[in-house]
């Protein structure tokens, strides 16, 4: 799916989390949104897949304009750092919940939840509930949730920041995989070295702008703007 965000902005009161935001996500294409803590990252996130309504500007998904529509129809798959699985379900179950809401037969329900789990490598695990998973395991099941809804473009905000290293490392292997499939996928990350190499392109933010884009390799390893340069000093490649 294709993305275009028209001068998006959001004001809470008299503070402006995000002004003027511009850019094009091509169909297939994984952007990696970096930025210091308070730069509107999540915020964006929160306005592309609906949850938060924009103050100005539009958003187009493959040249339909989506800015008043509700979250549930734009077919987007959204993870957060905190993985808000159900606890009284069963993988099974909270890989299937989307789709028991959207009364989808149990039969395919099963059998979609079933190959999403293969993808994410959670199919071992079906019948575990989240306080028996590991934390990264729960976050993969996490992602196998927002897939199973069958997403035209993915956001993840954060995915990895509560994960030790080992784990981090299990899911970003996962998020690469997903990468293969040419999924429009959006990651807030401060992981470098994946940006570096999984991401396509780049999109810097600071006080709710964009300060710099390009390919990834390019922004990491030589940025332009002097804001970009301390942010990447301080988190390191």
């Amino acid at each position: 799916m294709r993305v275009v965000l028209d001068h998006i902005t959001k004001r809470f009161a008299d503070v402006t989390a995000v002004s003027e935001f511009s850019a094009t996500l091509e169909d297939g294409e994984l952007v990696s949104l970096l930025g210091p803590s308070g730069c509107g990252k999540s915020t964006l996130l929160n306005m592309l897949s609906g949850i938060l309504p924009v103050s100005g500007g539009k958003i187009y998904f493959d040249d339909q304009d989506v800015t008043s529509m509700p979250p549930e129809k734009r077919g987007i798959g959204l993870v957060f750092q905190n993985y808000a699985l159900y606890p009284h379900m069963t993988v099974m179950g909270n890989i299937c919940f989307p789709l028991e809401t959207q009364r989808v037969p149990k039969a395919e329900r099963i059998e979609r939840a079933n190959e999403i789990a293969k993808l994410v490598h959670v199919d071992m695990l079906m019948n575990r509930k989240p306080s028996e998973l590991s934390g990264g395991q729960q976050q993969r099941v996490a992602i196998a949730r927002a897939l199973a809804m069958e997403p035209k473009m993915m956001l993840f905000d954060e995915p990895t920041s509560a994960l030790d290293p080992e784990l981090t490392g299990e899911v970003l292997r996962v998020l690469r995989d997903l990468a293969d499939q040419k999924t429009t996928m959006i990651i807030v990350t401060h992981e470098m070295s994946f940006a570096r190499d999984v991401a396509d392109r780049i999109l810097f933010m600071d006080g709710g702008v964009v300060v710099e884009e390009g390919p990834a390799h390019q922004v990491i390893e030589h940025p332009h703007e002097e804001r970009t340069k301390q942010f990447l000093s301080h988190y390191g490649t």
